[in-house]
Protein backbone atom coordinates (compact mmCIF):
# COMPACT_ATOMS: atom_id res chain seq x y z
CA UNK A 1 0.00 0.00 0.00
CA UNK A 2 1.03 3.61 -0.75
CA UNK A 3 0.16 6.92 0.10
CA UNK A 4 1.10 10.32 -1.69
CA UNK A 5 3.95 12.71 0.44
CA UNK A 6 3.69 16.71 0.23
CA UNK A 7 5.56 16.49 -2.76
CA UNK A 8 3.13 14.68 -4.79
CA UNK A 9 5.28 11.17 -5.01
CA UNK A 10 4.31 8.10 -3.58
CA UNK A 11 5.55 7.10 -0.03
CA UNK A 12 5.16 3.35 1.74
CA UNK A 13 2.51 2.24 3.98
CA UNK A 14 3.69 0.30 6.92
CA UNK A 15 2.09 -2.96 6.97
CA UNK A 16 0.64 -4.87 9.89
CA UNK A 17 0.90 -8.67 10.10
CA UNK A 18 -1.86 -11.56 11.31
CA UNK A 19 -1.55 -15.10 11.60
CA UNK A 20 -5.29 -17.07 10.97
CA UNK A 21 -5.10 -20.48 12.27
CA UNK A 22 -8.40 -22.58 10.86
CA UNK A 23 -9.86 -26.23 11.32
CA UNK A 24 -12.74 -27.50 10.37
CA UNK A 25 -14.34 -30.38 8.34
CA UNK A 26 -12.98 -31.28 5.30
CA UNK A 27 -15.13 -29.57 2.18
CA UNK A 28 -14.78 -27.78 -0.66
CA UNK A 29 -14.53 -24.02 -0.50
CA UNK A 30 -12.78 -23.52 2.30
CA UNK A 31 -10.00 -21.76 1.15
CA UNK A 32 -12.04 -19.83 -1.13
CA UNK A 33 -14.23 -18.12 1.38
CA UNK A 34 -11.30 -17.58 3.56
CA UNK A 35 -8.92 -15.65 0.82
CA UNK A 36 -12.18 -14.18 -0.38
CA UNK A 37 -13.09 -12.64 3.14
CA UNK A 38 -9.19 -11.45 3.29
CA UNK A 39 -9.30 -9.42 -0.36
CA UNK A 40 -12.82 -8.35 0.99
CA UNK A 41 -10.55 -6.47 3.54
CA UNK A 42 -7.52 -5.37 1.22
CA UNK A 43 -5.37 -7.80 2.74
CA UNK A 44 -2.50 -9.83 1.08
CA UNK A 45 -1.62 -13.04 1.61
CA UNK A 46 2.23 -13.44 2.69
CA UNK A 47 1.94 -17.08 3.15
CA UNK A 48 0.00 -19.74 3.00
CA UNK A 49 -0.30 -23.52 4.01
CA UNK A 50 -3.18 -26.38 4.17
CA UNK A 51 -3.49 -29.91 4.94
CA UNK A 52 -6.43 -32.38 4.58
CA UNK A 53 -6.48 -35.53 6.84
CA UNK A 54 -8.31 -37.53 4.03
CA UNK A 55 -8.95 -40.36 7.00
CA UNK A 56 -10.15 -37.97 9.36
CA UNK A 57 -12.07 -35.53 7.13
CA UNK A 58 -10.38 -32.89 8.41
CA UNK A 59 -9.04 -29.60 7.11
CA UNK A 60 -6.06 -27.36 8.41
CA UNK A 61 -5.14 -23.84 7.63
CA UNK A 62 -2.80 -21.62 8.41
CA UNK A 63 -2.73 -18.01 6.59
CA UNK A 64 0.02 -15.41 7.59
CA UNK A 65 -1.69 -12.11 5.46
CA UNK A 66 -0.40 -8.36 6.11
CA UNK A 67 -3.26 -5.08 5.74
CA UNK A 68 -2.72 -1.58 5.67
CA UNK A 69 -2.12 0.12 8.71
CA UNK A 70 -5.31 2.17 8.53
CA UNK A 71 -7.42 -0.70 7.17
CA UNK A 72 -8.86 -3.04 9.82
CA UNK A 73 -7.48 -3.62 13.57
CA UNK A 74 -6.93 -7.34 14.63
CA UNK A 75 -10.44 -6.93 16.86
CA UNK A 76 -12.23 -5.55 13.95
CA UNK A 77 -10.67 -8.44 11.67
CA UNK A 78 -11.94 -10.97 14.30
CA UNK A 79 -15.39 -9.56 14.47
CA UNK A 80 -15.83 -9.88 11.09
CA UNK A 81 -14.67 -13.43 11.12
CA UNK A 82 -16.79 -15.03 13.12
CA UNK A 83 -19.83 -15.11 11.15
CA UNK A 84 -17.74 -17.20 8.51
CA UNK A 85 -16.08 -19.00 10.90
CA UNK A 86 -19.62 -20.20 12.24
CA UNK A 87 -20.90 -20.96 8.80
CA UNK A 88 -18.62 -23.60 8.39
CA UNK A 89 -18.16 -24.66 12.06
CA UNK A 90 -14.35 -23.80 12.33
CA UNK A 91 -12.26 -23.45 15.45
CA UNK A 92 -9.93 -20.54 14.10
CA UNK A 93 -7.42 -17.93 15.96
CA UNK A 94 -6.28 -14.75 14.78
CA UNK A 95 -3.46 -12.77 16.04
CA UNK A 96 -0.60 -10.14 15.10
CA UNK A 97 1.99 -11.95 13.29
CA UNK A 98 5.29 -11.60 15.77
CA UNK A 99 3.66 -11.60 18.88
CA UNK A 100 5.71 -12.35 21.62
CA UNK A 101 3.85 -15.01 24.15
CA UNK A 102 4.07 -15.17 27.68
CA UNK A 103 5.89 -18.00 28.96
CA UNK A 104 6.30 -19.44 32.50
CA UNK A 105 9.28 -22.10 32.60
CA UNK A 106 9.72 -25.01 34.86
CA UNK A 107 13.33 -26.79 35.82
CA UNK A 108 14.54 -28.67 37.91
CA UNK A 109 18.40 -28.98 38.24
CA UNK A 110 19.42 -29.38 34.86
CA UNK A 111 19.92 -26.40 33.19
CA UNK A 112 20.86 -26.82 29.60
CA UNK A 113 17.41 -26.38 28.43
CA UNK A 114 16.52 -23.38 30.84
CA UNK A 115 19.97 -21.71 29.39
CA UNK A 116 18.69 -22.27 25.67
CA UNK A 117 15.06 -20.63 26.16
CA UNK A 118 15.96 -17.83 28.15
CA UNK A 119 19.20 -17.05 25.75
CA UNK A 120 16.64 -17.65 22.48
CA UNK A 121 14.54 -15.25 24.16
CA UNK A 122 17.14 -12.73 25.07
CA UNK A 123 17.82 -12.25 21.60
CA UNK A 124 14.48 -12.45 19.68
CA UNK A 125 14.96 -15.61 18.33
CA UNK A 126 12.15 -17.15 19.54
CA UNK A 127 8.73 -15.17 19.98
CA UNK A 128 8.03 -14.92 23.17
CA UNK A 129 8.47 -13.27 26.65
CA UNK A 130 9.63 -15.60 29.53
CA UNK A 131 7.84 -13.62 32.50
CA UNK A 132 8.64 -16.52 35.18
CA UNK A 133 11.24 -19.53 36.50
CA UNK A 134 9.22 -21.86 38.86
CA UNK A 135 11.62 -24.79 40.18
CA UNK A 136 11.88 -27.05 42.51
CA UNK A 137 15.55 -26.21 43.48
CA UNK A 138 17.44 -22.88 43.68
CA UNK A 139 20.16 -24.13 41.64
CA UNK A 140 19.38 -22.01 38.39
CA UNK A 141 18.59 -18.88 40.83
CA UNK A 142 21.06 -16.85 39.68
CA UNK A 143 21.14 -17.28 36.33
CA UNK A 144 17.33 -16.57 35.93
CA UNK A 145 17.72 -13.21 38.29
CA UNK A 146 20.67 -12.26 36.25
CA UNK A 147 18.53 -12.04 33.33
CA UNK A 148 15.97 -10.06 34.88
CA UNK A 149 13.36 -12.81 35.34
CA UNK A 150 11.19 -13.58 38.04
CA UNK A 151 12.49 -16.77 39.79
CA UNK A 152 10.32 -18.85 42.54
CA UNK A 153 11.31 -21.74 44.42
CA UNK A 154 8.53 -24.29 44.88
CA UNK A 155 9.67 -27.49 46.66
CA UNK A 156 7.50 -30.35 46.38
CA UNK A 157 6.97 -33.32 48.65
CA UNK A 158 4.24 -36.13 47.91
CA UNK A 159 2.51 -34.03 51.48
CA UNK A 160 2.93 -30.79 49.58
CA UNK A 161 2.53 -31.36 46.09
CA UNK A 162 -1.35 -29.95 46.23
CA UNK A 163 -0.18 -26.55 47.63
CA UNK A 164 2.63 -26.34 45.39
CA UNK A 165 0.33 -26.63 42.39
CA UNK A 166 -2.17 -24.28 43.81
CA UNK A 167 0.73 -21.97 44.07
CA UNK A 168 1.55 -22.10 40.40
CA UNK A 169 -1.91 -21.71 39.19
CA UNK A 170 -1.97 -18.62 40.99
CA UNK A 171 1.29 -17.58 39.27
CA UNK A 172 -0.26 -18.57 35.67
CA UNK A 173 -2.69 -16.69 36.57
CA UNK A 174 -0.88 -13.54 38.19
CA UNK A 175 1.39 -13.36 35.55
CA UNK A 176 -0.67 -14.35 32.80
CA UNK A 177 1.16 -16.71 31.13
CA UNK A 178 -0.23 -18.46 27.56
CA UNK A 179 2.45 -21.18 27.76
CA UNK A 180 3.82 -23.41 30.29
CA UNK A 181 6.89 -24.93 29.40
CA UNK A 182 8.31 -27.88 31.44
CA UNK A 183 11.92 -27.65 30.47
CA UNK A 184 13.61 -30.88 32.34
CA UNK A 185 11.08 -30.31 34.98
CA UNK A 186 11.58 -33.56 36.42
CA UNK A 187 8.25 -33.51 38.87
CA UNK A 188 5.08 -35.65 37.27
CA UNK A 189 2.22 -32.86 37.09
CA UNK A 190 -1.18 -33.91 38.52
CA UNK A 191 -3.61 -34.90 36.54
CA UNK A 192 -5.98 -32.04 37.93
CA UNK A 193 -3.09 -29.86 37.05
CA UNK A 194 -2.89 -31.29 33.69
CA UNK A 195 -6.17 -30.64 32.59
CA UNK A 196 -6.53 -27.23 33.56
CA UNK A 197 -3.24 -26.41 31.49
CA UNK A 198 -4.49 -28.53 28.37
CA UNK A 199 -2.90 -27.32 25.26
CA UNK A 200 -0.59 -24.91 26.86
CA UNK A 201 2.02 -27.04 28.22
CA UNK A 202 5.28 -28.52 26.91
CA UNK A 203 7.04 -30.24 28.15
CA UNK A 204 10.62 -32.13 26.50
CA UNK A 205 11.32 -35.91 27.41
CA UNK A 206 14.78 -37.32 26.84
CA UNK A 207 14.15 -39.44 24.78
CA UNK A 208 12.61 -40.83 21.05
CA UNK A 209 9.21 -41.23 22.44
CA UNK A 210 7.28 -44.18 22.38
CA UNK A 211 10.20 -46.06 23.17
CA UNK A 212 12.37 -45.41 26.46
CA UNK A 213 9.46 -43.65 28.38
CA UNK A 214 10.11 -42.99 32.51
CA UNK A 215 12.77 -42.59 34.44
CA UNK A 216 16.57 -42.90 33.25
CA UNK A 217 15.66 -42.98 29.39
CA UNK A 218 19.51 -42.87 28.14
CA UNK A 219 20.32 -45.62 30.66
CA UNK A 220 17.48 -48.04 29.07
CA UNK A 221 18.60 -46.99 25.56
CA UNK A 222 22.12 -48.12 26.41
CA UNK A 223 20.76 -51.66 27.70
CA UNK A 224 18.96 -52.35 24.22
CA UNK A 225 22.15 -51.09 21.75
CA UNK A 226 20.72 -48.37 20.27
CA UNK A 227 22.26 -46.88 17.35
CA UNK A 228 20.46 -43.81 17.64
CA UNK A 229 19.31 -41.06 20.83
CA UNK A 230 17.26 -38.54 20.57
CA UNK A 231 14.66 -36.19 22.25
CA UNK A 232 10.35 -35.46 22.28
CA UNK A 233 8.69 -32.36 22.92
CA UNK A 234 4.99 -33.25 23.64
CA UNK A 235 2.01 -31.52 24.90
CA UNK A 236 1.12 -32.41 28.64
CA UNK A 237 -1.84 -35.09 29.35
CA UNK A 238 -3.03 -36.98 32.42
CA UNK A 239 -1.06 -39.99 30.76
CA UNK A 240 2.97 -39.42 31.43
CA UNK A 241 4.51 -39.42 28.67
CA UNK A 242 1.86 -39.77 26.40
CA UNK A 243 0.75 -36.25 25.08
CA UNK A 244 0.47 -35.37 21.00
CA UNK A 245 4.29 -35.24 20.04
CA UNK A 246 5.62 -32.13 18.30
CA UNK A 247 9.07 -32.07 18.05
CA UNK A 248 11.69 -34.66 17.68
CA UNK A 249 15.32 -35.32 16.92
CA UNK A 250 17.71 -37.77 16.31
CA UNK A 251 21.75 -38.31 17.41
CA UNK A 252 23.41 -40.72 15.92
CA UNK A 253 25.71 -43.09 18.27
CA UNK A 254 27.62 -45.91 18.49
CA UNK A 255 28.61 -49.05 20.27
CA UNK A 256 31.56 -47.02 22.12
CA UNK A 257 28.95 -45.07 24.06
CA UNK A 258 28.40 -45.54 27.41
CA UNK A 259 25.19 -44.49 28.93
CA UNK A 260 26.56 -41.18 30.19
CA UNK A 261 27.75 -40.53 26.93
CA UNK A 262 24.30 -40.83 25.92
CA UNK A 263 23.38 -38.33 28.74
CA UNK A 264 25.57 -35.68 27.30
CA UNK A 265 24.83 -36.35 23.60
CA UNK A 266 21.11 -35.93 23.98
CA UNK A 267 21.21 -32.34 25.21
CA UNK A 268 21.79 -30.99 22.27
CA UNK A 269 18.82 -33.19 20.95
CA UNK A 270 16.71 -31.64 24.11
CA UNK A 271 17.28 -27.74 23.68
CA UNK A 272 16.61 -28.15 19.84
CA UNK A 273 13.08 -29.99 20.29
CA UNK A 274 11.91 -28.14 22.93
CA UNK A 275 12.90 -24.65 20.84
CA UNK A 276 10.91 -25.98 18.05
CA UNK A 277 8.15 -27.20 19.37
CA UNK A 278 7.85 -23.98 21.25
CA UNK A 279 8.41 -22.09 17.98
CA UNK A 280 6.08 -23.50 16.70
CA UNK A 281 3.28 -23.46 19.19
CA UNK A 282 3.73 -19.67 19.45
CA UNK A 283 3.82 -19.16 15.88
CA UNK A 284 0.49 -20.79 15.75
CA UNK A 285 1.94 -23.53 13.58
CA UNK A 286 0.47 -26.60 15.69
CA UNK A 287 -2.98 -27.94 15.48
CA UNK A 288 -4.17 -30.77 17.12
CA UNK A 289 -5.82 -33.92 15.64
CA UNK A 290 -7.34 -35.90 18.36
CA UNK A 291 -3.64 -37.33 20.20
CA UNK A 292 -1.24 -36.17 16.89
CA UNK A 293 -0.70 -32.86 15.71
CA UNK A 294 -0.73 -31.38 12.46
CA UNK A 295 1.61 -28.75 11.99
CA UNK A 296 2.02 -26.23 9.16
CA UNK A 297 5.41 -25.16 8.66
Amino acid sequence: MTTETEAGRPAETAAVEHVLTVDCAESPGIVHAVSGFLLEHGCNIIDIKQYGDRGEGHFFLRVHFSSATEAFSTGELRRDFEPLAAEWAMNWQLEPHGRKRRVLVMVSKFGHCLNDLLFRARTGDLPVEIVAVVSNHTDHEELVKWHGIPFFHLPVTKETKPAQEARLLELVDEFDVELVVLARYMQVLSDELSAKLAGRTINIHHSFLPSFKGAKPYHQAYERGVKTVGATAHYVNAELDEGPIISQQLIDVDHTYTAEDLVAVGRDAECKALSNAVRWHCEGRILLLGNRTVILR
